[in-house]
């Protein structure tokens, strides 16, 4: 089959490798989509300390179950049309038994220790299975659309932490595909008032605006973010601001444009080589702002993308620009690093 395997920062290269055969306690799926996103560019760039090479990568994962192990249980059978969790919890650590899966200190993930979906076949390791981390794809719902359920169950994690409510004034930074999600969430589920969508790309602003129409889309190459928000709030400050984007200054903009008692999310992680910002700390003290991290998701968040994403809640379908086959998996890493798609899903 073709697969596309990591060697080293650079050295990904299409290759045929054999059809792999499950054992007892796994299933095997024919890949029908496996969307693309900023951390497969990181991967071809820098590699992963978790990734082990050769490594088919890919995470974001959608198929049709062909051969079910004699040991798997739930009922699973052959043409089962399937999502797969990326972030794999143990289950068992004191963070798992707290139910906080998302932060699982033994966590694994698909395309780094297992291999993932950038591929014709692939196995749905045991580990997956063991934390119900294989997902029914509702009948509504397509194999691309439920590929993107994985950022969809980010953005998910990451809003539940902020408390949003109707009415309140959101900024959401990036306007990349996982931006624009939390548009959409934010507006569709919570009921946000007036969203604001902040990019410096003028040309990734536009195509994205023109999907998710954000209340107000500002360019923040030409103004001061900032004063911006401001000004647009009458001097309050916005109640939720969410940084999708992995830029230090992003993350300092939102403490200062932060109401009183406002919500800040840090969902775009810092270059490792450049991790740390300045924190106006008066600022965290006397408006009481509250600033958490997002790291992935838990499989729940993932059952809840596919039902938001069926009951058109939350829809996606339009957020995914270009379809792109396996033979040319190698030119989608430059869309996504260009910003020339909103979404990018690969079919095998």
């Amino acid at each position: 089959m073709k697969a596309l395997r990591f060697y080293a920062p650079d050295d990904l290269r299409l290759e045929d490798v054999e059809e792999p055969t499950p054992v007892a306690d796994e299933v095997k799926i024919r890949v029908k989509n496996c969307s693309t996103c900023g951390t497969d560019v990181k991967i071809r760039k820098n590699g992963h300390p978790n990734l082990s090479p050769p490594r088919i990568i890919g995470h974001e994962i959608a198929g049709e179950i062909v051969e079910v192990g004699a040991e798997v249980k739930g009922g699973w059978k052959p043409g089962d049309r399937v999502q797969v969790i990326a972030a794999v919890p143990c289950g068992g650590c004191h963070e798992c038994r707290k139910g906080w899966m998302a932060v699982c200190q033994n966590q694994t993930s698909v395309g780094y220790q297992y291999n993932g979906g950038f591929a014709e076949y692939m196995i749905v390791p045991r580990e997956v299975l063991a934390v119900d981390g294989m997902n029914r794809i509702p009948d509504n719902v397509g194999f691309d659309e439920a590929s993107a359920a994985e950022p969809f169950a980010c953005a998910i994690n990451a809003q539940e932490q902020l408390g949003i409510e109707p009415g309140d004034d959101v900024v959401v930074f990036g306007a990349g595909p996982i931006g624009c999600m939390h548009v959409r969430i934010a507006r569709g589920v919570h009921k946000a008032g007036r969203i604001i969508l902040v990019d410096i790309n003028a040309d990734r602003l536009k195509l994205s605006a023109d999907a998710v129409q954000p209340d107000v889309v500002i360019n923040a190459a030409e103004v001061d973010i900032v004063q911006e928000i401001m000004a647009l709030t009458d001097g309050r400050g916005a109640d939720v601001i969410i940084t999708a984007t992995p830029a230090n200054i992003t993350q300092e903009q939102a403490i200062a444009m932060a109401a009183r008692n406002g919500r800040i999310s840090f969902f775009g992680g810092l270059p490792k080589t450049n991790p740390t910002i300045t924190c106006d700390s008066n600022l965290v003290h006397y408006r009481q702002l509250h600033i958490h991290g997002a790291n992935g998701s838990a499989p729940e968040h993932n059952r809840r993308a596919l039902a938001y994403i069926s009951s058109g809640e939350v829809p996606v379908k339009d957020l995914i620009t270009k379809h792109i086959p396996l033979d040319q998996v190698m030119d989608a890493f430059g869309i996504v690093e260009r910003g020339e798609a909103i979404k990018v899903t690969v079919e095998p």
